[in-house]
């Protein structure tokens, strides 16, 4: 694997110091990683990004580029790419880790507080996508709209939902479930 990474580091930075488009470059360049992680089948998904570490030490990255091209220093980049891989990784893993913890404490709460017997189905669709219309709600949770209505209500109740935006007429309410929104935004 640490082949493979040693590998990513230096596609990354190739295509960061060749890449003639000034507007977008690390943008794209970040959205390589992910998808190099795939297809080297490192993950199962792209969904591994670095650019809050990479933004936090922006002039580190940009000087550990800049030595690529003015000094061939390429064991000063490759340390740093690979610093960078460990540190959002071990970042990752705390927001996993509290996201399955939070999943836990909404699996008791949810039932104790809507009684229902779609209560795992419901936690499972706000899960999902924790910013949801109620009309979204009900057709990703395959609950009955009436049954579905209470359970948000409850939660809304509750204040494990909230309202973003009430409904209007035939619009439907847009709501959102915080806590979980507060832990991958960190």
């Amino acid at each position: 694997m640490r082949d493979r990474l040693v590998q990513l580091a230096l596609v990354h930075a190739q295509f960061e110091i060749i890449h003639p488009f000034l507007d977008g470059n690390g943008r794209v360049g970040r959205m390589l990683i992910p998808l190099f992680l795939v297809e080297k089948q490192l993950l199962k998904y792209p969904v591994f990004y670095i650019s809050s570490y990479l933004d936090e030490n922006r002039d580190i990255y940009y000087d550990r580029l800049n030595n690529v091209s003015k000094h061939n220093d390429w064991n000063g980049w490759i340390s740093f790419f690979l610093e960078a891989i460990i540190a959002q990784s071990e970042r990752n893993t705390i927001v996993v880790q509290s996201i399955l913890s939070l999943y836990e404490e909404m699996k008791e709460l949810i039932v104790k507080y809507t009684k229902s017997q779609f209560a795992i189905k419901a936690l499972d669709a706000i899960f999902e996508r924790p910013i949801f219309t109620t009309t979204q709600f009900i057709a990703r949770s395959g609950i009955p709209k009436a049954s579905a209505m209470r359970m948000l209500t409850k939660l809304k109740e509750q204040d494990l939902l909230i309202a973003i935006r009430e409904a209007k007429g035939r619009r439907p309410a847009l709501l959102a479930f915080d806590k979980l929104m507060d832990i991958i935004n960190r």
